[in-house]
């Protein structure tokens, strides 16, 4: 049997890598992305390695194991935008004991904290750039036959033929995100609604998390050149208008949890749209009713979309066949 031809509908990080790794089994790709890279909700993520509003599942665990496997080996080979950074997660109630997702990153131990924490959890996190690292997925498609086209699709079916060259394909992956909801009919895909601001970074490698503060989850997270601060975790609204009260209010939580960011430089603010869903998220194949055609959907991931995306894109590839 000679290569399979796959249509990857979406330019985020679960269907860039999921590309890759169809192209690694031998597929010629297409991949449509609907926005520009600097629009996708990729784009804005803080992109650290964390299980976030994900629940106990095994299939979870899996992909989650898979992608900091895969995350730590591309930081030490020197892939743009990935680094391994040591991670602080502060707690504030419930019983001190390892979370459900501890094995999948090999070093994570509990320490005691100062109140009003009970405890906090150390580990190395994979963090990365989105920027570049985007870019560096959209070149190793390029580099290995692949493209990456601006195209948006009103159907899911339109996808089986491929708009370069109009030819028919056999599979096509749908990783729309939020998109899916309308273009997979699913009621169950809904946003939740993020607010980030970006200040120059005082010389801070280490980041530190916060999600059980009442006033909103709280996070800092280093990059080379500046800081991720965050941030809000709003289910249900689905609107990019500019907070300056919440931007502030963000800023005040993190300069509380991290005071050398006092005088930090503030740079900007992002908001993004983190595409969830109820039930998790959906990666499975399922039939078009067409005789050999194959839709393999890979969405649903809300703000772990970094966390998972490189076990998930094996699942993929794996259901493509």
């Amino acid at each position: 049997m000679g290569p399979i031809d796959v249509v990857v509908v979406g330019g985020g990080i679960i269907g860039l890598t999921a590309a890759v790794r169809l192209q690694e089994r031998g597929a010629r790709v297409t991949v449509l992305a609907a926005d520009d890279p600097e629009r996708t909700v990729s784009t804005v993520a803080a992109a650290v390695w964390y299980p976030t509003h994900t629940d106990p599942d095994p299939r979870v665990l899996d992909w989650a194991r898979r992608t900091y496997a895969t995350l730590t080996r591309q930081a030490a080979e020197g892939v743009p935008g990935v680094v391994l950074r040591p991670t602080r997660m502060l707690l504030r109630h419930g019983p001190v004991e390892l979370p459900w997702w501890s094995e999948a990153t090999g070093d994570l131990v509990v320490r005691p904290a100062a109140p009003p924490y009970r405890a906090q959890l150390r580990f190395t996190a994979p963090t990365v750039e989105m920027s570049p690292y985007l870019g560096w997925l959209r070149e190793r498609i390029s580099a290995a036959g692949g493209r990456v086209l601006r195209h948006r699709v009103a159907r899911l079916a339109d996808a089986f033929v491929d708009p370069a060259t109009s030819a028919g394909v056999a599979t096509v992956v749908n990783a729309t995100g939020l998109a899916a909801g309308r273009l997979a009919a699913d009621p169950a895909v809904y946003p939740v609604r993020g607010h980030i601001v970006l200040v120059a970074n005082p010389g801070l490698t280490t980041s530190v998390r916060d999600e059980d503060d009442p006033r909103g989850i709280t996070y800092v997270h280093p990059r080379r050149h500046d800081v991720v601060l965050g941030g809000t975790y709003q289910p249900g609204r689905a609107d990019l208008d500019a907070e300056p009260e919440t931007a502030a209010a963000i800023r005040r939580r993190c300069v509380e949890l991290v005071p050398e960011l006092a005088s930090a430089r503030v740079l900007g603010e992002r908001i993004g749209l983190r595409p969830a869903r109820h039930g998790g998220p959906r990666v499975e194949s399922t039939s078009t009713g067409v005789p050999g055609q194959r839709l393999v959907h890979a969405y649903g991931h809300g703000g772990a979309g970094v966390t998972l995306a490189w076990g998930v894109a094996d699942e993929v590839a794996r259901l493509a066949g």
